[in-house]
């Protein structure tokens, strides 16, 4: 390449200073057989131009099919044959045959997705797409929400997250048009795998791409927040689904009132439970048994049995065993999350107190006349209440 550009230079300069003296010499001239050569020179040097931009053409096309091709390799990766085919097809119809493919060439494309090579693929295809119905149909509005919501879905199901963020930008190459839906298919999967930086992340791209919270937001967020022991995180978050002025579902007062009795955090609790009541009426049996752990954190046992002892009555017979299932919750499994909250001192006077207040608490459901299932001995040997 060095060697061209080099000939390059020295060709042009040798062409322009023999025009110069041919032209300054023209009237001097009177012999044919001298201006036949000074032409035979000046032809020389064209001919010795045209065979330099020749080859720099050549270079150039080979350097351009070299870059096309390293392109290509990085595309082709180890995708699944089914997935490399209609890729290929699709591409073939829109960039040769000038065609718009058949849509269930592309849903069936997003169905057989494996690995993240199929979705670099997947993602080729929604480009080329794009650029074809720009360019050639004058389409210039994106795809619909249900194709990128499935474009999302199945990033998440074959673990391409990255790509799967890509659904919630406002500004793509790829014609997807972002919603929250998509955006809950991420916050699904940051749910399972308890991974609360995946969900930061995410509630951050709705915020950049001016996409609205909704109560199942809300939703997912809290719990990721319960399942993963961040308070202060869901503390942080249920301020902004309150400024967005979002309602919130029973399910999430469920999840938002269990975290603040697990913690002991009976403040919280109260404060919780007073917005919850502002929207419902009513107790979930989740809620009415936070607020009987939030008396029993109090030393109030008589107030912790008459919640429990209306939210029974409320109950129809058939769905009785979700309430033995609470009691033994609370009496097993509880004490035991609460005291890892407490540090020193607290923790061996809360473990002391519930020792003394859980039995007084049962105790007065049995006056109450309320069938109570509970094995009292299991709590004296609970460890925690031990220690």
């Amino acid at each position: 390449m060095q060697f061209l550009q080099n000939s390059c230079r020295i060709s042009k300069i040798l062409i322009t200073e023999t025009n110069l003296r041919f032209f300054s010499s023209a009237s001097q001239i009177s012999s044919p057989f001298q201006r036949r050569n000074q032409l035979s020179a000046s032809s020389s040097v064209s001919k010795g131009i045209d065979r330099c931009s020749h080859s720099l053409s050549s270079t150039s096309l080979l350097i351009s099919r070299s870059s096309f091709s390293s392109v290509a390799e990085k595309l082709a990766g180890n995708p699944t044959v089914t997935v490399k085919d209609l890729h290929d097809k699709m591409l073939n119809s829109v960039n040769v045959k000038r065609s718009m493919p058949p849509n269930a060439w592309l849903w069936l494309l997003i169905e057989n997705c494996q690995n993240q090579d199929d979705i670099h693929l997947l993602f080729d295809v929604l480009q080329n797409l794009r650029r074809f119905r720009l360019s050639n149909l004058r389409i210039h509005d994106n795809f619909n929400c249900n194709l990128c919501q499935q474009v999302a879905k199945t990033c998440v199901r074959v673990g391409a997250i990255d790509s799967g963020k890509k659904a919630l930008w406002k500004h793509n190459v790829h014609g997807l048009t972002p919603s929250v839906s998509s955006a809950h298919h991420l916050l699904s999967h940051a749910l399972e795998h308890k991974n609360s930086e995946l969900m930061e992340e995410v509630m951050q791209l709705l915020k950049t791409n001016d996409l609205p919270l909704q109560p199942g937001t809300a939703d997912l967020v809290f719990r990721i927040c319960h399942d993963t022991d961040k308070w202060d995180l869901l503390a942080k978050y249920s301020k902004k689904f309150s400024k967005a002025g979002i309602k919130l579902r029973k399910t999430t007062f469920d999840v938002w009132m269990e975290f603040a009795a697990k913690r002991g955090d009976t403040e919280s609790l109260w404060k919780v439970d007073k917005q919850r009541s502002e929207t419902y009426s009513q107790h979930t049996l989740s809620t009415a048994f936070s607020c009987a752990k939030g008396f029993l954190l109090e030393s109030k046992p008589e107030e912790a049995a008459a919640v429990i002892q209306i939210i029974c009555q409320a109950y129809p017979d058939e769905k009785k065993s979700a309430v033995s299932t609470e009691f033994e919750k609370l009496v097993n499994e509880w004490p035991v999350d609460v005291i890892k909250h407490q540090t020193g001192e607290d923790k061996k006077a809360l473990a002391a107190s519930l020792k003394s207040v859980i039995p007084s608490m049962v105790n007065a459901l049995l006056s109450s006349g309320l069938n109570v299932n509970v094995d009292l001995d299991e709590l004296n040997k609970n460890e925690a209440l031990l220690s």
